[in-house]
Formats: structure tokens, sequence, C-alpha cells
């Protein structure tokens, strides 16, 4: 799928960084023409934060499930969290990709 990110929600997992990059769909007919999150409406943007906030809570759990969102940031930024998560990824697995790559190889 093509999206066009458009923002994200900084999210804390358990004290731990969990954005969510919010994108839409390229050539999508109702959203594909946005370029910031800001132009959602703000109902969708809460009920996007309602979801993240609530979707790992267990219906029976005893101890509640800690995550805040801290805000919502736009397209600028979500780039940059999209490009430092990707740094990050090549760091701790960029030699497993070479492996896999050898092993495809040879």
């Amino acid at each position: 799928m093509d999206v066009i990110p458009i923002g994200g929600l900084r999210m804390l997992d358990n004290n731990e960084a969990d954005d969510k990059i919010v994108a839409v769909l390229e050539g999508d007919a109702v959203y594909g023409q946005l370029r910031e999150i800001y132009q959602l409406p703000p109902a969708l943007v809460d009920r996007l934060k309602h979801y993240f906030l609530t979707y790992k809570q267990a219906p029976d759990s005893l101890q509640p499930h800690r995550v805040e969102i801290t805000h919502v940031y736009g397209r600028e930024e979500a780039h940059e969290v999209i490009r430092r998560s990707r740094a990050d990824y090549d760091k701790r697995f960029g030699k497993l990709r070479e492996l896999l790559t050898a092993a495809l190889r040879g």
C-alpha cells in the first residue's frame, strides 16, 4: 500500500516511547488529499486517541495498562519519527539483514 504520513500520536506505554504514525491511503477518495493530521475532523483524531489508549486493555485485568498520549504532532515530526525508527532498526538488525541476504544468495 502507498500511504502518506500526515502526523502522529506521541505515546508512552509503560514509560516507553510507542509513537503511532497516522497516514492516509494515497489516492483515497475521502482522505487522500490530506497532508496534515490537523486537517482531519477533530472527532476522528479523538477516536484514534481513544482506540490507542484502550486497545491493549484486557476486560478482566486487575492491573490497568499504563499508556498515555502526550501530544499529537504533524507531518514533519512524523517523518522525523519514521527516519529515526528506521535508523534504530538498521542499527539493531542491520547485520541480520546482511546475513539473510547472504544466505539467500548462497
